[in-house]
């Protein structure tokens, strides 16, 4: 059983990512973020009631309850986080047009955020982000995975990448398009060198 310490730091770091791919879902108008946003809200509730269920089992005085009463509400502040992370992934879920202030940043931005899975042939497949280096091949930076009911926050260049892998990356549309392609196994590494090389070429061209 997790300790509460370990299930505070878990919430703190889902209600980070909660509110990045909430904000990111409504910018870039991402579904794909907005169900990640959705999944992690239930999993932050469940963590929220497991530390009160903890809390009730510790406490042995007044004087540890009261000690207990203040993570209890740091655990109720991460979980309102989480919940007004959701509402803004709802507005995309629901297909609610945003708002133009949002529209003209979506214009402007030039990253998102996408969610693939990793196919058993996939080349991401049982290889590390440090062999990858898909920011320099797809200018996609990898900033969450899910493994099941695990998330790998801040993966870095020594995580291995898993076939069934949910990753969470931002970067641009062009490189969003590769890395889907090549966690579906559509295409491998040696292909996006001339995808990549076509695509500078027609924009030298306009």
């Amino acid at each position: 059983m997790a300790s509460i310490k370990d299930i505070l730091i878990e919430m703190k770091n889902l209600s980070e990512l909660m509110v990045d791919l909430a904000y990111s879902a409504v910018l870039f108008n991402s579904k794909d973020a907005a169900k990640e946003v959705l999944k992690l809200e239930n999993k932050v509730n469940s963590l929220n009631y497991e530390i009160k269920k903890q809390s009730l089992v510790a406490a042995r005085s007044v004087e540890d309850a009261e000690k207990l009463t203040a993570l209890i509400e740091i655990a109720e502040a991460a979980e309102s986080i989480a919940n007004a992370a959701k509402d803004l992934a709802d507005i995309v879920i629901k297909g609610i047009k945003p708002h133009p202030v949002f529209k003209m940043v979506m214009e402007e931005a030039e990253e998102l955020i996408i969610s693939v899975t990793v196919e058993k042939e996939s080349e991401l497949s049982d290889k590390s982000l440090g062999e990858l280096v898909l920011a320099n091949r797809t200018g996609m930076i990898v900033i969450a995975i899910r493994r099941d009911e695990t998330w790998i926050y801040g993966p870095d260049k020594h995580t291995v990448i898993r076939e069934g892998d949910a990753l969470i990356a931002k970067g641009t549309e062009v490189g969003s398009e590769l890395l889907k392609k090549l966690a579906n196994s559509e295409i491998d590494f040696d292909e996006i060198s001339d995808i990549v090389d076509e695509e500078g070429q027609s924009q030298s061209g306009d």
